[in-house]
Parts: structure tokens; C-alpha cells; sequence
């Protein structure tokens, strides 16, 4: 042990208690001897890059390019996604794909290029392969998006997988989005992100990465294009981005680069080009369409690690009765499980649960349990011992069960990437449902396990099933929680099919919106959590991810009234709406705030419960199309470069453009507009963009504009779907979508489609349909204009 770890056990063993401490500088030593024993010695490495075309075969789709000491095969899918794989990758077996892969384009074709090097043309993209293995990837009309320059391999001379690292360029313009969850962003500026699903152990802020989800997930906008793309490896990596400049030395352009490294896995890629709908849409066709939440998970949700007890969720409850605030769902963190272990009860603190469970679902409020992969070492555990006769919990090298420790102490963790152990998992969510919950929060699953030093997670060494295939937790860390995902969302599809799974996840991987959404996890309370709370929803929406929201407050500490407000105002226009906090830090009931606070967070929950069956229509749309609900400025107009700057702002579908306060003592802040009409909610002034205007922001709302011509689903006084249709320009017309949602089960609703046009001085709101425009289903109301409908 050294002088640094010493001192990390002494501090563990004070910070947590003795007993606990004293389990994580065992747990940290278990680890380092386990691997120690159980990795491989690198060794010497020998380099190795492709070399020089030898030929090429044409296949479906595309075809295969052989290099003096590897081969690249491309194929263009019939939905614009183009695959390669370097060295015989092929684009399964993939824990980011859902079902097969897309078919290859039969009019995708491989030909000969100049210099000796070939490309496949297709319809929208076409690909340049240099004689040295140079990949560049173009439009149709030629330009080009992005070149990777010839892959190099560092091979162990003894064997085993490879390091790899990719060299890529982009246009000098080029701004990065994605790389999964990042408090930084969401524009990723220069600098190393590292791809490794990490518990910080403590709040986090925009300094610190990596966090709880990595995604090897790119969105590239520049002027020429934007194109997505996505290094399927699951491996440790870490991706180095640097943005280019124009006119950069000698009056020449210094374009971006993005340089990946890899410590093993296969190299191989997709990548999408478009525009960003286009993207997002082939995105989601390649790794699957967006879980479709309950209604009731698009409404409020209260939290706190630290209720304690059936009276003091009763008292929570009976206080936003009182205050008149609208509550949907209430969630239970680990203080109500017996001694912290998983599908229990602290029968004491909880004695009816199910009774409780019932009583709140009768006034609208659903209850959601936390659900850790932990399961504590207790023969007499029925999870435990369930687990043990499945051989469901991972193992190490030598064969032993691997221990670590969380919550209930000596810990065990299944291994989610075993078929049998998910449908186990799955089934074990049948005491939850009898317990009265509703939805299910994962937690811990990175997997974190407590150490006094080193990585808080299983040993790399550690053994996994990979559907069979086997290795180790070097390849099954990063997809730990995703295959958890997995194993809870089709648990509940057996034991409940009649109702849409609730799951949402604080770790996860490319592909975890098939099974349900996120949350940004332990974000620091202050300022700069609240700026980081939104680069997190906005960034992961980019990643396919369009259901996730913060802890609104911060997770620690005890934020002020104007923070906490401001952060309120913001969680009530993202996907999940949720307040929580820890156990040491402060109370995050609006009330406890003062009246003033009170009664502006009964403005936002009220305009929230307004705009739900808006909320409603994104999330179908989302499922059916792969648009996040929350998107950047720049979604429509990625060509504009002032909004590809814009961090602060946010559209909300096509319809709202929402500018939360981000700065404190802020009464007054500017807004970048992107093009067309809009119209400040609040007041109904008409603004013109593109442009940046100065509005004002009382503490009592913050600015929110309507776009002109957009019809947006709303609830109406009487509790029925009403119209909002916001006026069009003069001599232009509008319109939206709207689905209708009964709020759970899975019948397929129709999408309306709503066109608003002028008609002399008259708006005219029509339902499009196949024998042409109808009346609205629903009543309209028309704002931005005079009252009858004339233009003001």
C-alpha cells in the first residue's frame, strides 16, 4: 500500500463509519489482488496500420477493401446508415443494436477511385477509401463530412485484444455534441472525455468527467452537413476533440479533430448524415425506438432519500394537497427497504405499504421504487439465495463469487448480461408491483462498489457471461445498466402487460432508450449544477436518449429560494420533472421556501399539468421518429452558427422555445431567436429572428416563446385536450401534430395533423385529413391575434 492509499483508508473508515470503512479498504484490496492475478500482462506491443490496397469485392450494399495487413468492409443500409468494421467486424453481435441490422441498400455500389483507392456511391453518401486506408465520408453533392485517417493497432505479442485509436478530421466550423452525459456541455469543447460509466462519489458540477453514462455517440454539426457517429465498443476509450479555426497560420482553415483510443474491442463504426431529424430518425431505426412513457410520468415527481416512514409520506402528500400543488408520483430511495437490501421492506417504518401505495394512487399519485443491482451477502435473502441457485452473480477469474461493498454492506451483482439471469431479475420486480409501485428508478448500476482507493466498481477482471460469448468486466462495464435496463423493463412486460413499463436509469449505454430514460444523478447544488443539469438532458437527447431531467434543487446541499426556483421553473420544461435530494441535504418541498417561492412554483407545476398532453405528443413522436423532446436551438437551422453557440436556451418540440435563468439575481436576460415569428408567452409581444433580443425574466416565470403558427396540445380548463393555436404571420400559414393519449396501455393512437392559415382576416384551423381539411377535434383557442380571430 502507498502513502496516497493509506491515506485514503484512514479517511474512508472516517467518513463512513468504521464498520463500512473498513469493508471498502478490504473491498479496494480484493479488487487489486483480483486483478493482479487475473489480468494478463500486456507485455510487449507490436504497432500495426492497415498498408497498402491489395483489392477489393463488391458486396450487397457495398463491399469488402483488403490492405496489406487488414481489410475494411463497408455497407450502406437501405436507411442512409453506413457501417464499416475494420479487420473482419461485423456489425453483430451488438448490445447498442435492436433486432438485426438494417438491410444493406441494393443500390449502394463499390467502385474505383483515384489514386488507386475506391468508394461506394449511394443515394445519400457517398464513401472515399484512400489506398492507405483513409475513410471519408461525403454528401451527395460532394462534401465532405469527415475523414478518419488510417486506424493504428497496438497488439500484444502474446496475444490478447488490441489497443486501437482513430484520427479523424472535420470542417473547421465543426461544433461536437453527445458522448453520452456531460455536465460540460452540450457543446463539447476541446479537451478529453473519457468513455468509462463512472459514480464521482460525491455532487458533481461541469468540471468533472467522466460521469454516470458514456456513450462513444457523436453529433457533428458544421455548415456543410450534420452527421452522427458511433464507435460500437463497449470498452474503456477516452475521446480527445480539439475545434478547428478558420484562418488559422498562413491564412489557412485548421480544421477539428476527434482522436478516439480504445483499449480493446472491435473497430468498427456507424455513421448517419442528414439533417438532424434524418439523423436522430436513422439513429433510432439502428438502436430502437424510445420507451413510451405513462402519461402520469410526464407530470410531477417528488423525492427524497430520507422520507423515513409511511407518516412522513402522508405528511409530504397532505402538503402539496393543501398548498394546492399538483403531485403525480412520489418516489421511495433505500431508506424504506430492510437494511438496505433490494425487493424488501423496512416492515417497521412501512408496515402497509400496499395500503399506502392504493390511498395515493386514488388522489393521482403513483409511487416509484429504487431498484440497486446490489444484493447483500445473507443466506435466509431470498434474492440472494434465488440468485446463488441460478448462478446469477458474477464471477472472477478463479471461479469465486466477487464481492464488493454498497448500501447492505458485503455485496453481490448479478450478471445482466446473461439471458437467464435477466429473466431471474425480471421476475423479482413481482414483489415491487405488489407493493403498490408504479415505476422503477435504477440505481448504483454502474456498477459502483464502495473502495477506500482505486476504481469504485468490479474488478476489470471479473467474468461475464456476454450473451455466452464470455470475457470480462472490461468489455461488460460500460453495458452493465443497459442490460439491467433490460432485464427490469421485459420483467414487467411479463408481469404487467397491460401497462408501459416505467424505468429510467442512472447509468446506461448506446441504446437504453429502448427500456426507459435517465436522470442526471448526484448533481452539485449551486449555479453551476443548475447550467449543468440542462447540457445533461440536451446532450443525451443527442445520444437517442430523449427521456431524462435532473434533481431539481441539486442533490446536496441546501440551495437558496431564488436557486431552487429557478431550477423548479427549468425541471417543469424537460421530460422528467423531478425534485430530490439527499439525505444531508436540505428540504425541497416548495413551500419550504417562503410564500413568495410558493406560490411561482404553483405557476410552473400549473402551466406544466397545461402543457401535458404537449408533453404527451413529444413522447410519441419521439417513439416513432427518435426527435428528443428537448433540442437545441440549432435542430431546424444547423447552418446558423450563432445558435450552434447557443448553450442556454432550448426548443421544446417544434412549438416552444424556452430560455430558463441560469445566473443568479438575473431579472432581465437575452435570447437568441432563431428564424421566423415568435411570440413571448407571457405577454404575447411579437419578436422577429434571427436575432437576439433582451427580455425580461421576473423571478416570477422565465421567458418562454411561442413559435407563430404553431397548434400545440394543451389542457383546457374543464380538464379536456384544447388547441392553442398561436397566429401565423400575415400571408403564412402553420400548423402541428397532436396525439391524443388515454395515458397508458399500448393502443397505437392516431397522430392529428392541425394546418392554420389566414383566410382574409379570418384564421382558419383546419384538421388535415385524407378527403382534405375537417373541423377540429378540439376546441380552439387562438393567441397573437384580436379576439374573433382578427390579426391585431
Amino acid at each position: 500500500m502507498n502513502g496516497r492509499d493509506l491515506v485514503r483508508s484512514v479517511k474512508a473508515v472516517s467518513s463512513v463509519g468504521a464498520a463500512q470503512g473498513v469493508r471498502t479498504v478490504r473491498a479496494a484490496w480484493r479488487r487489486r489482488r483480483a486483478d493482479a492475478t487475473g489480468l494478463p500482462a500486456r507485455g510487449a506491443e507490436r504497432a500495426r496500420v492497415p498498408g497498402p490496397v491489395r483489392e477489393a469485392e463488391p458486396g450487397p450494399g457495398g463491399g469488402v477493401v483488403r490492405f496489406a495487413r487488414s481489410e475494411l468492409r463497408i455497407v450502406v443500409a437501405v436507411n442512409g446508415a453506413v457501417f464499416w468494421g475494420w479487420d473482419g467486424a461485423e456489425p453483430e453481435p451488438s448490445y447498442a443494436l435492436a433486432g438485426r441490422c438494417p438491410e444493406p441498400d441494393p443500390r449502394a455500389v463499390l467502385e474505383p477511385d483515384k489514386d488507386g483507392g475506391w468508394r461506394v456511391v449511394a443515394e445519400r453518401v457517398t464513401v472515399v477509401v484512400s489506398r492507405h486506408g483513409a475513410v471519408e465520408v461525403q454528401t451527395p453533392g460532394g462534401v465532405a463530412l469527415r475523414r478518419d485517417l488510417p486506424p493504428r493497432w497496438w497488439e500484444p505479442v502474446g496475444g490478447g485484444p488490441a489497443r486501437w485509436m482513430q484520427r479523424s478530421e472535420v470542417a473547421a466550423d465543426a461544433r461536437f455534441f453527445g458522448l453520452g452525459g456531460r455536465a460540460s456541455g452540450p457543446r463539447l469543447r476541446d479537451g478529453t472525455y473519457r468513455l468509462w460509466n463512472t459514480d464521482p462519489g460525491r455532487p458533481f458540477g461541469p468540471g468533472d468527467d467522466p460521469l454516470y453514462i458514456t456513450m462513444p455517440v457523436q453529433l457533428v454539426v458544421s455548415d456543410g452537413g450534420t452527421h452522427l457517429v458511433f464507435h460500437d465498443s463497449s470498452w474503456d476509450g477516452a475521446v480527445t476533440l480539439r475545434e478547428g479555426e478558420e484562418g488559422a497560420g498562413s491564412g489557412h482553415d485548421r480544421v477539428g479533430t476527434s482522436e478516439l483510443r480504445m483499449d480493446g474491442g472491435p473497430l468498427r463504426c456507424w455513421v448517419m448524415v442528414g439533417t438532424p431529424a434524418r439523423v436522430l430518425l436513422a439513429w433510432a431505426s439502428l438502436t430502437g425506438a424510445p420507451a413510451l412513457p405513462p402519461a402520469w410520468a410526464l407530470g410531477h415527481h417528488h423525492a427524497r432519500w430520507g422520507f423515513g416512514s409511511e407518516q412522513e409520506v402522508r405528511r409530504i402528500v397532505a402538503g402539496y394537497l393543501e398548498h394546492g400543488l399538483p403531485l403525480d408520483a412520489l418516489h421511495l430511495d433505500i431508506d424504506h427497504l430492510d437494511a438496505h437490501q433490494v425487493f424488501t421492506v423496512d416492515q417497521d417504518r412501512f408496515p402497509k405499504l400496499p395500503v399506502l401505495a392504493e390511498e395515493l394512487r386514488r388522489d393521482g399519485i403513483r409511487l416509484v421504487s429504487i431498484v440497486d443491482p446490489a444484493v447483500k451477502v445473507l443466506p435466509g435473502n431470498a434474492v440472494y439465495d434465488g440468485g446463488t441457485a441460478q448462478d446469477a452473480f458474477v464471477r472472477d477469474a478463479a471461479g469465486r463469487v466477487v464481492e464488493g461493498v454498497v448500501w447492505p454492506g458485503e455485496a453481490v451483482f448479478p450478471d445482466f448480461t446473461h439471458a437467464r439471469v435477466r429473466a431471474w431479475w425480471g421476475g423479482l420486480y413481482e414483489e415491487r408491483l405488489a407493493q403498490g409501485f408504479s415505476g422503477f428508478w435504477h440505481d448504483m448500476n454502474e456498477p459502483t462498489s464502495f473502495t477506500a482507493f482505486g476504481e469504485s466498481t468490479l474488478p476489470r477482471s471479473a467474468r461475464h457471461s456476454l450473451e455466452e460469448r464470455g470475457g470480462d468486466h472490461r468489455e461488460a462495464h460500460n453495458v452493465y445498466a443497459l442490460c439491467m435496463a433490460r432485464a427490469g423493463f421485459e420483467g414487467l412486460l411479463r408481469l404487467a402487460p397491460q401497462e408501459r413499463p416505467f424505468v429510467f436509469s442512472r447509468s446506461g449505454w448506446a441504446g437504453m432508450q429502448r427500456y426507459g430514460g435517465a436522470w442526471s444523478g448526484d448533481v452539485a447544488t449551486g449555479w453551476p449544477g443548475l447550467r449543468a443539469s440542462l447540457a445533461l438532458v440536451m446532450g443525451l437527447g443527442l445520444c437517442g436518449v430523449p427521456y431524462s431531467g435532473p434533481d431539481v434543487g441539486g442533490f446536496d446541499g441546501e440551495p437558496s429560494p431564488e436557486l431552487f426556483l429557478r431550477w423548479f421553473q427549468l425541471g417543469a420544461y424537460l421530460p422528467l420533472f423531478r425534485t430530490h435530494a439527499s439525505l444531508r441535504a436540505g428540504r425541497r418541498e416548495p413551500w419550504e421556501f417562503g410564500a413568495e417561492v410558493l406560490e411561482h412554483a404553483r405557476v410552473a407545476l400549473v402551466e406544466r399539468r397545461r402543457l401535458l398532453p404537449y408533453f404527451v405528443t413529444l413522447a410519441h413522436l419521439a417513439r416513432r421518429t427518435g426527435a428528443p423532446y428537448v433540442r437545441p436551438l440549432w435542430w431546424a437551422a444547423p447552418e446558423e452558427r450563432a445558435l450552434r453557440d447557443c448553450e442556454d436556451a432550448f426548443l421544446l418540440g417544434d412549438a416552444l422555445l424556452v430560455a430558463p435563468v441560469l445566473d443568479p439575481g438575473a431579472d432581465r436576460r437575452a435570447v437568441q431567436l432563431p428564424r421566423g415569428r415568435w411570440y413571448d408567452t407571457a405577454t404575447e409581444r411579437v419578436y422577429e429572428g434571427p436575432a437576439q433580443v433582451l427580455v425580461d425574466a421576473p423571478l416570477s416565470r422565465i421567458p418562454v416563446f411561442a413559435r407563430a403558427g404553431a397548434v400545440l396540445p394543451v389542457r383546457g380548463a374543464d380538464g379536456g385536450l384544447e388547441l392553442e393555436v398561436w397566429a401565423p404571420a400575415p400571408g403564412r400559414t402553420g400548423g402541428g401534430l397532436v396525439v391524443p393519449d388515454g395515458g397508458d396501455g399500448w393502443d397505437e393512437p392516431e397522430i392529428e395533423r392541425y394546418t392554420a392559415r389566414w383566410l382574409g382576416s379570418r384564421l382558419v384551423v383546419e384538421r388535415e385529413g385524407e378527403d382534405g381539411g375537417g373541423e377540429p377535434s378540439h376546441p380552439v383557442r387562438v393567441r397573437g391575434a384580436g379576439r374573433d380571430g382578427f390579426q391585431m
